[in-house]
C-alpha cells in the first residue's frame, strides 16, 4: 500500500522559512515523481512544485517561484519542500501526492498523503 506522509508545518512569520518533508512508503520513491499541493480555506486546491525522477525535472507554480525550493532524497524515500520568504497568502494545508505520470511531472496527482498545515502571521 502506498502512503506518503507529510510533515513540518507550523506556524511562521511573514518573510520566515519552513521545510516540509513527505516520507513515502510502500513504493520505490526514486521510480515517482512527487508533487506538492495546497489549499488553503475556502480555495480550491492547487499545485505548488512538483520534483520528477530527474531532478532536472521540477515545476513550480509562477506564485512560488523563486521562494520555494523542491529536493528529493530518494535514499530517505523523502521530498523536501524548502518554503522561504513566506507571504499571507502561502498560509493553507499542504498536501504531496504521487503522479500518475509516473516518473514525470504530469500535475495529475494519484495517491495523496495527509496535509500539513501552514499559518503565515503577518
Amino acid at each position: 500500500e502506498v502512503q506518503l506522509q507529510a510533515s513540518g508545518g507550523g506556524l511562521v512569520q511573514a518573510g520566515g522559512s519552513l521545510t516540509l518533508s513527505c516520507v513515502a512508503s510502500g513504493l520505490t520513491l526514486a521510480d515517482y515523481a512527487i508533487g506538492w499541493f495546497r489549499q488553503a480555506s475556502g480555495k480550491e486546491r492547487e499545485g505548488v512544485s512538483c520534483i520528477g525522477s530527474s531532478v532536472l525535472n521540477t515545476y513550480y507554480a509562477d506564485s512560488v517561484k523563486g521562494r520555494f525550493t523542491i529536493s528529493r532524497d530518494d535514499a530517505k524515500n523523502t521530498v523536501y519542500l524548502q518554503m522561504s520568504s513566506l507571504k499571507p497568502e502561502d498560509a493553507a494545508v499542504y498536501y504531496c501526492a504521487t503522479d500518475r505520470g509516473g516518473s514525470w511531472c504530469t500535475h495529475r496527482p494519484e495517491h495523496w498523503g495527509q496535509g500539513t498545515l501552514v499559518t503565515v502571521s503577518s
